[in-house]
């Protein structure tokens, strides 16, 4: 009788095919972002911020960071959901304190670090691993609902939420959560008791918040009409989904910019500083989020 191969044997195709998958991903968007900045080069350059931009600035900085405290918050709302042995406070210290690690190769780290700190409360291995695979769902589907509103035509977008909105159900999540239970072996009966609607409309806050946030920078660079806005919340949302999903893009690097580029480039080289200017802004309110959570 012929031998199957190890496991890791197998796999060590697979693992090379999605390896050179992600460093395709980043040069393409790395190159479409280059030579984006290349072609509007000059459109850039004439802009000018002015002092009212400059405060805007501050404000984008200011609902950026909430967005990531309220982020955390709402992730302390799924883990009572879920009856885990850790208090609010501990909660968020350890979402903001992780987040950062989500810019590292391999852009799972923040999720291991969340894993390894419920655990280290008390907390159980399943149910940790499952709090941090349900708050990604939840916020994609936060942000197809938000994307859905300003699009002006539904296809797959409403198709991908309808498709989140029933793997979230407990009928489904609670056989996945079994499973994982009785691996590690233990006996207890842990599941969900009721869908995550608080938490899926806390998501939906959050994407706002951020979506916030993307409009008082690009408010900072240029006028806005009030007609725009959809467009523009929507637009920031697809493209933050499609970052929080595209494998290879640490933290949505690359992907989030480009997509956003494309999307609204009805706004010119505006859109594109916009862009450079809002990723800056959100990385030093994470590490500032951090920061906090580690001195508290």
């Amino acid at each position: 009788m012929r031998c199957q191969p190890p496991l890791a044997s197998r796999l060590r195709p697979a693992l090379g095919v999605r390896r050179w998958l992600k460093w395709i991903i980043l040069g393409g968007t790395l190159f479409f972002i280059l030579k984006t900045f290349k072609d509007r080069w000059e459109e850039v350059t004439a802009v000018r911020i002015q002092g009212e931009g400059w405060t805007l600035l501050i404000v984008a900085g200011v609902i950026t960071l909430i967005a990531h405290v309220w982020s955390g918050w709402v992730w302390t709302w799924i883990l009572k959901s879920c009856k885990q042995p850790i208090t609010t406070q501990q909660g968020l210290k350890l979402y903001l304190r992780t987040n950062i690690a989500k810019y590292l190769p391999g852009n799972i780290w923040h999720y291991y670090g969340r894993i390894k700190g419920v655990q280290n409360a008390g907390g159980s291995l399943a149910i940790a691993t499952l709090t941090v695979l349900l708050e990604p769902l939840l916020m994609a589907a936060a942000a197809l609902i938000i994307a859905l509103i300003g699009l002006r035509t539904w296809g797959l977008e409403i198709l991908g939420l309808i498709l989140i909105l029933l793997i979230i159900h407990p009928n489904f999540l609670n056989p996945v959560l079994q499973t994982l239970s009785r691996q590690k072996g233990n006996t207890t009966t842990e599941k969900l008791s009721t869908y995550p609607l608080i938490p899926l409309l806390g998501e939906i806050g959050f994407v706002v918040l951020r979506g916030s946030g993307f409009l008082s920078c690009f408010w900072a660079l240029t006028p806005i009409n009030l007609s725009d806005i959809p467009q523009i919340l929507a637009a920031f949302s697809f493209a933050w989904l499609l970052g929080l999903i595209v494998p290879g893009a640490p933290g949505g690097l690359g992907v989030f910019e480009a997509t956003a580029i494309a999307l609204l480039d009805d706004f010119s080289g505006v859109v594109v500083l916009t862009i450079a200017l809002y990723r800056v802004i959100s990385i030093l309110a994470e590490v500032l989020a951090a920061g906090l959570s580690i001195l508290n």
